[in-house]
């Protein structure tokens, strides 16, 4: 997606004309929150993946042995 700065100022006017100034920092602030849980959300399963994996090489040693 190529967004020249004709574009960009479009979609700022439109998202102006839609919500209103006084309600964009609630917007941005709902945005940043949800976006700070979904990288929660990701890094807690890639933690429980990379735990899972540990294990089963764990145990894939001892096995071995």
């Amino acid at each position: 997606m190529n967004l020249g700065a004709p574009e960009i100022i479009l979609i700022v006017a439109v998202i102006l004309i839609f919500f209103g100034a006084k309600k964009i920092p609630e917007l941005a602030q709902g945005l940043g929150k949800g976006l700070r849980e979904f990288r929660k959300a990701a890094r807690d399963i890639q933690d429980d993946i990379e735990k899972d994996v540990k294990q089963i090489d764990q145990n894939k040693d001892q096995k071995q042995q």
